[in-house]
């Protein structure tokens, strides 16, 4: 009999995502492990550590040495001798359709990189979505994370939210996929284009049915909805007012959106709403604990002690912001507040990477290089990524290499050129000397071996690649006259 932990292209783990992935009955036994840095609550690392999963859950963490009589054998032993091992890292903002349309609008901000490349995506279609949203989601397993939001606010022809839901049970990702939209069109005062746009209250009930049809609240669940309005330049008050609403109506449904990512975003705000995020934030009914924003580089005093207060999550992607020129934001100054941050990639057109451990490693760096904060070091950074992500998601069952936690972790080998000279601190290496550690070795989700010796095991990712770039080509013909610059902000 086949072990339900092995290789998944045998083991009907790859298909096409219609249906939810079973959970894993058997157990497997991690040994050897060479680092083991559990960032359980005592941010325990264990040389020469193992890991017992049953099922899809973690139940016994230590020392190989001291393993227990009950827990010395499984169904599958693995030995990952010459291996660090860690919690997967958890990407709380992505738009993962935007990996079709890199390196556009290279020298534009927010506004004008925006109007550029809405040209193109109006003519995405399903096979795009779930196209794009594997790839995104194969870039971010194989740089370690485990768990990831991605917020979907167009849907242009047929795509749906569950476009993103089939690639995430194909590939076997956990995913907080968000129910998104754009309703401020430009003849409202927006910035999308009309045709990019829906009617309020039919976004309002797709929002609901998407709820009833993928949201599951339970213990170790692998999908759960999130209500997305895409930002306060392309909806209005009343649907940001609605969609809380509805989304409170459910338990563990939360609330994304974008939030002060540049000045022409704080402009925006000042000239159609008369007001700083703070006081919008207050007047649409945000300013709870179930929300986190993305990017919020332009907070001011007022909004950050008002995020401090009310327990707001910010979702920090340093090389968006780079990119577009919207500012390095004070992520340090943020902790120092009681502000909870986690991590985010952000689209695969404004970064244009899905690369999160190299995204962790630029927070570090910009906070050094930025504002002069040495107290921002890898562990913290690591820290934010895996437990800073978890608590954004509203999650108390990932984050941890701990007994009673979601089996999901991932791996490096250590002896490889990256991690050459650092093996007194592999976890510290792992941040320093991150483009060279390459990609894991291992990744564990949900109990499920979704890379092994570096494969990937729930899909043919050449394939994936060559289908990917076949759509990407359909739909950058799309773009205007002087894609590569951008077209200039009008606002």
């Amino acid at each position: 009999m086949v072990s339900a932990h092995g290789n998944g292209m045998k083991n009907g783990l790859h298909g096409k995502g219609d249906a939810p992935r079973p959970v894993p009955s058997g157990t497997i036994l991690f040994k050897d492990i060479g680092m083991l840095a559990t960032f359980n609550e005592k941010e325990e690392e264990i040389p020469d550590g193992a890991i017992f999963v049953k099922g899809n859950v973690i139940e016994w963490v230590g020392s190989t040495a001291d393993l227990p009589e009950e827990y010395s054998t499984a169904d599958e032993v693995m030995s990952m001798k010459d291996h660090l091992i860690m919690p997967g890292m958890v990407n709380t903002h992505h738009h993962m359709f935007q990996c079709l349309t890199r390196c556009v609008a290279q020298d534009s901000y927010l506004f004008g990189w925006l109007s550029t490349c809405y040209s193109a995506w109006e003519h995405m279609q399903a096979n795009d979505m779930f196209t794009a949203c594997k790839l995104a989601m194969a870039e971010l397993i194989l740089s370690g994370c485990t768990t990831s939001s991605d917020h979907l606010y167009i849907y242009p022809n047929d795509v749906t939210v569950g476009d993103s839901v089939r690639a995430a049970r194909a590939i076997g990702m956990r995913f907080h996929p968000t129910r998104g939209a754009m309703s401020l069109g430009v003849s409202k005062g927006g910035l999308p284009p009309d045709s990019c746009c829906e009617e309020e209250d039919v976004a309002l009930q797709r929002m609901e049915d998407a709820i009833k049809e993928y949201h599951d609240n339970s213990k170790y669940s692998m999908i759960r909805m999130v209500l997305a309005p895409c930002s306060p330049f392309t909806v209005t008050k009343d649907l940001m007012v609605k969609a809380a609403q509805l989304a409170r109506k459910y338990e563990g449904v939360r609330l994304h959106t974008h939030m002060a990512e540049n000045q022409e975003d704080i402009d925006f705000l000042e000239k159609m709403f008369s007001a700083r995020p703070k006081a919008y934030i207050e007047e649409v009914g945000w300013d709870q604990d179930d929300v986190w924003f993305a990017h919020c580089c332009c907070l001011d005093d007022d909004d950050c002690k008002l995020y401090a207060s009310k327990g707001l999550g910010i979702a920090h992607c340093p090389s968006s912001n780079m990119r577009l020129a919207s500012g390095i934001a004070p992520v340090a100054k943020w902790l120092d507040s009681g502000i909870n941050v986690g991590m985010g990639v952000d689209g695969t057109s404004s970064n244009d990477s899905g690369h999160m451990l190299a995204e962790v490693r630029l927070a570090m760096f910009l906070q050094r290089g930025g504002n002069n904060r040495l107290d921002v070091n890898c562990r913290k950074v690591l820290k934010m990524s895996i437990h800073g992500g978890a608590k954004n998601l509203g999650r108390t069952d990932i984050g941890q290499i701990a007994p009673g936690f979601a089996a999901d972790f991932v791996g490096w080998k250590t002896n490889t050129i990256g991690f050459a000279g650092g093996l007194h601190d592999k976890v510290a290496n792992l941040i320093m000397a991150a483009p060279s550690v390459g990609w894991v070795d291992l990744s564990v989700i949900n109990g499920d071996i979704i890379v092994k010796d570096g494969v990937l095991q729930t899909l043919d990712l050449q394939e994936l690649i060559n289908e990917h770039n076949q759509c990407s080509a359909r739909l950058v013909k799309h773009l205007p006259k002087g894609w590569q610059s951008g077209i200039p902000s009008n606002c």
